[in-house]
Parts: structure tokens; sequence; C-alpha cells
């Protein structure tokens, strides 16, 4: 933690093997692609069971690149949650295409399938459903709409590292998977993001796309794309090859945070405990959100959010749903109303999760905003 009173809503995990392998590669001759790079990829492809990753400045562009080695761009639509953040409608816009928000299931927060099947229509090429705050989507019927459709099936893994579902981490199910290493992951480099797929064409799709080695300059084949300049650097491979060996310590000190948050939030009455489902064997939470009582409004929310801060309790609402950001919507779009996803947003607030706050910082944390709820609600209750 810093020196300061502030309870940190982020505080990346970082030991002296970080250090150390950072260090290691300020000393080497080359900085920017290398052996650390291509080192990450096939230790994060063995770690999730795939035969190609392909390393990226971020999980953003990462999902531009997606949709692009998939042919996806103008005319066509991609559906997608509008729970979560914003870079999903950003990688649709800057592909071109068009963003078909649908609702979500309200005990998981991710993509409902049934609203799912309804919004499918000719223009669709893709489903990009995210496994929204660590939680899994439900894969087994996503992929079967996807293959009755001859849909692309896109798996935002951003928010999920180390998730189970029927059995398989999170990043085995989409054609294509992409992971986010910014703040506030588990597992993180600063910035950078990876993609997993099995599919080998896609896989050069994408490093066509991704940048230009210094060895594809006399490439005709390589020269007729025309690449972001999306790449990973040695700095953020070296840090995440570490983050990644220490991950299974990483998450163990999340989960310890979560079960503090979990015995001091039961003091509210009518607590709901953190949902899962039950094919999910296994979430390991990107943020620790609750979700206010119907009495609260969106504005009693954002009060609660400010007596947090007042407080030095860094503190955020989630989220801004995409389908009300006009920036990502075609003019006409404006109007569309999800109820769930409206429901759950105006009343979740992500409070401090990392793996260095204490039993009492989290203590701190539930008074504060009982204190705030009461204040504002008149008691009503807070629902995980």
């Amino acid at each position: 933690m810093n020196d300061d009173c502030t309870i940190l809503f982020s505080d990346p995990d970082i030991s002296t093997a970080e250090l150390a392998a950072v260090d290691a590669v300020l000393r080497s001759p080359n900085l920017s692609d290398g052996p650390q790079v291509a080192a990450f990829e096939a230790e994060f492809a063995a770690y999730l069971g795939r035969r190609h990753a392909v390393a990226v400045a971020s999980g953003r562009l990462g999902l531009l690149l997606a949709l692009r080695a998939c042919g996806i761009g103008p005319g066509d639509e991609v559906i997608a949650s509008a729970y979560g953040w914003r870079e999903t409608a950003h990688a649709i816009a800057l592909a071109g295409a068009t963003p078909r928000f649908v609702d979500i299931d309200y005990w998981s927060g991710t993509l409902a399938p049934d609203k799912v099947a309804a919004a499918i229509t000719p223009a669709t090429r893709a489903i990009l459903a995210a496994n929204t705050l660590g939680h899994p989507a439900a894969w087994e019927p996503l992929r079967a709409l996807a293959g009755q459709h001859g849909l692309r099936l896109i798996e935002d893994s951003c928010e999920a590292i180390g998730s189970r579902y029927l059995g398989q981490l999170v990043g085995s199910f989409g054609d294509l998977a992409v992971f986010d290493f910014s703040q506030p992951a588990a597992l993180c480099c600063g910035s950078g993001g990876m993609l997993v797929t099995d599919d080998a064409e896609l896989a050069a799709a994408l490093r066509r796309l991704r940048g230009r080695r210094p060895a594809d300059r006399g490439n005709i084949v390589g020269s007729g794309v025309v690449p972001y300049g999306a790449d990973l650097s040695e700095l953020q491979a070296a840090l995440g090859r570490t983050q990644l060996a220490r991950l299974p310590a990483i998450l163990e000190r999340r989960r310890q945070v979560e079960a503090y948050y979990r015995e001091h939030v039961l003091s509210f009455e009518g607590i709901k405990p953190p949902y899962q489902a039950p094919e999910v064997d296994e979430v390991h939470w990107f943020l620790y959100v609750v979700h206010l009582g119907t009495r609260f409004t969106r504005s009693s929310r954002d009060a609660i959010v400010d007596d947090l801060r007042t407080e030095d309790v860094e503190s955020h609402p989630y989220c801004q749903p995409l389908h009300r950001q006009r920036a990502y919507l075609p003019a006409g779009n404006a109007a569309i109303k999800l109820f769930v996803t409206e429901k759950l947003a105006d009343r979740a607030v992500a409070l401090p999760f990392h793996g260095h706050l204490t039993e009492e910082q989290v203590a701190f944390v539930v008074g504060t905003m009982k204190d705030a709820s009461v204040n504002v609600g008149a008691g009503a209750a807070i629902y995980l």
C-alpha cells in the first residue's frame, strides 16, 4: 500500500521477482519485440491449453484485431453486452461494425443466451461475450447459437483470468479469446493483452494485423496488410511472464480479500451472497461490486460513492451502460432499453479490491458504505 491513508481501488501485486525480471530486460540490448514476448506467448498458450497466443498492446486493441481477423467491418453487426467497460464498444466501432447490445442475466451479469438468440439478424457476424467481473458466461448455449447461425464466437476474458467453467479455464471457449493486463487485472503488466486461438489462420492474421517485424519487411503477403502497431514490449512481457508464474499465489490473496468482504457485508440485512452458476467451478472476481436495493436511485448511489471518497476510500460506479453512450450507437438506436442492465448498473458500486487489503481496511470500507447507505436510502438493504 502507499504511505498515505487512502484505501486504493487497485494496487498491483508486484514482488522482487518482477523487479528482477524488468531489471534484466533493462540491462539487455532489446527493449522492444524480442525473446521475452515470444516466451510469454508460448507460456500463456500452454497455461490455457490453446495452440496459439499473440501478445498485443492492450485488450481493447486485441478485441479490434480479433474482429478484423474475422473479417468483420462496415455493414456487420456484433452482438455484445452493454454491461461492462467501454472498450468493447470501442473495438466494434473502430472496426466499422455496429454493436447490437442485448440484455444480461440478472444473477451472473453475463449475456443472456435467449436474448442473444432473439437479436440475431442476417447482418450478425459474431457474438462477443464477456466473462463479466470474473463470472464465466454461459458458454455451452452461446457456442450452440454460434454454430447454429454460422457466427464467430469471441470470448472477452479481460476480467476473468483463472475462472473456470465446466472444468475449463476461461479463454478456452471462443474461436478467439482476449485478455487484458492493465489495472485492476490480477495479472498486471501496466498495459498489454493477449489473444489466444486454436486456428492457425486466425493466429497468422492477428500477427499480420498486430505489426510488422524487421524480418517481415520483404514479405510480399505481409506487406498487403496495414498493421496497427499493437506490439507488446519486452518490459511488459517480462512482467507478464513473472506474473503468470505467480498467478496462483496472486489469485489466492485476492480470494482471501473476497472472504473478508463476504464476512463483513453479511452484516447488512437481506444480503445476497456472490452468485456462482451451477456450471461454474471457480470464479476469480475482477472487482468487488455490491448492488444497492431497489429503494436506492442512481443519484443516491453516486452520493454513496462520494461519501466513500470523502473518507479516502477509492470507489467507482459500475458501470455506465454502453447502450446509453451515444458515441457508440448510430442515430436511431439511442432509445434502446435493456431493463436488467439498467437496473444493475444504476445501483452498482465497485469497492477497493486487491491482494494488499487487510481485514481492518475491508471492515472500514464496508462500515463506511453502510453508514452512507443508511443516510441516503433510509436503511434499505444492499445486495451483492
